[in-house]
């Protein structure tokens, strides 16, 4: 097998993800290309499009989402995200299973007691009437039903075991730390069409697992499970074949890849990128060594489900960034070359006026907070 290092890893990586050179590719062909946007936050997966689209404007994508070819909804990882239409009908049915061994942690259980799931669903559904709800008061509602429950762990409970699609409001650019104000409608009532069951003897998986690689590069069967939450896919990349091609990791592990999928070179310089919070790139792997090393990860991710707006070097998570009150701040793990630094201001000026900021500045070299 072919040996790959960390940086031709990382150089197929970006490449993969747009990221080593902006795509003229439409937001719907980068949204479907990249399987889902992570959209924990309504406004990062705008930035994530404009790291990876020339010209892209936020427009691109609030079109997509009032026409509804877009959605946002629970799906990868039990987390929310953006997928084209279509591709959620079919994704969210398979991933269901994920979500429900979510919904069926201590801290939902605890507060069902002997509430049977299914009639929770029900009731939850019957409370739509074929509309949309917003998450507080299907909580209020269901609290009204359920007295000595907490009715938002009853609400969140539904949203993981039903697919509920988020309004366009709670999707549109200009909406910052707006989760609370989330409003929910059934999935089947928002696009108008119904899901679409897995397919049998594997068949969905493994389809997923081509859209995988084709998004995230060689990689292990730990780090498909890791990105979508399915376990046991070792046995559908085992019937596989010679679709795959398998070569070596830098630690000597088996990777898997599409057996047509070209590399790039190693060698290929990588621009500087701004990544927003929780962006693809960052949590598609279970090893993320080809794009942070382990003592950064823990800077970017400080723990309570977070994940910070990071800058590329080289291909590589450099530091972290920050916007408050107008003032885009940068702050570098490790100092700058003069090079670096003029290529890092370069590309923090160009996305001031798209997130309507008016100066960049510096933080302290160890981290910021958002």
């Amino acid at each position: 097998m072919t040996a790959l290092s960390h940086r031709a890893l990382n150089r197929a990586l970006l490449k993969r993800q747009f990221l080593l050179g902006r795509t003229d590719r439409t937001p719907l062909e980068v949204i479907g290309r990249l399987v889902a946007v992570q959209a924990q936050e309504p406004n990062w997966p705008y930035v994530g499009l404009w790291s990876r689209i020339d010209g892209f404007t936020p427009s691109g994508l609030t079109v997509l989402i009032e026409d509804r070819r877009v959605v946002r909804s629970g799906l990868l990882r039990s987390t929310q995200h953006l997928t084209a239409s279509e591709d959620f009908r079919r994704l969210r049915p398979l991933l269901q299973p994920v979500l429900d061994r979510t919904a069926g942690a201590p801290h939902f259980t605890r507060n069902r007691a002997a509430l049977d799931p299914a009639v929770l669903v029900a009731e939850g559904l019957e409370l739509f009437a074929g509309g949309t709800l917003s998450r507080e008061e299907l909580a209020r509602r269901l609290a009204g039903r359920h007295p000595g429950r907490d009715g938002r762990i009853l609400a969140g409970e539904v949203e993981l075991r039903t697919p509920l699609v988020h309004d366009v409001a709670t999707g549109d650019w200009g909406s910052w730390g707006n989760r609370s104000a989330v409003s929910v409608t059934p999935a089947e009532v928002w696009p108008g069409r119904p899901m679409v069951p897995p397919s049998a003897a594997g068949g969905a998986a493994a389809a997923l697992i081509r859209r995988y690689l084709a998004a995230f590069t060689p990689a292990g069967v730990k780090d498909v499970q890791a990105w979508c939450g399915l376990t046991r896919l070792g046995e559908v990349v085992a019937g596989m074949g010679a679709e795959l091609r398998r070569y070596a990791g830098p630690d000597g592990r088996e990777l898997i890849d599409l057996a047509d999928a070209e590399l790039p070179d190693p060698e290929t310089p990588a621009p500087v990128r701004l990544l927003p919070a929780f962006d693809n790139v960052l949590l598609g792997h279970a090893d993320r060594t080809r794009i942070i090393g382990d003592e950064d990860r823990r800077r970017v991710m400080p723990g309570q489900a977070r994940v910070l707006p990071t800058f590329l070097v080289d291909g590589r998570v450099h530091g972290t960034w920050s916007l408050a009150a107008g003032t885009l701040r940068l702050t570098p793990f490790r100092p700058l070359g003069a090079a670096d630094r003029a290529a890092l201001e370069q590309e923090a000026d160009a996305l001031l006026p798209f997130v309507g900021g008016r100066t960049v500045a510096y933080g302290d070299t160890g981290g910021t907070t958002v």
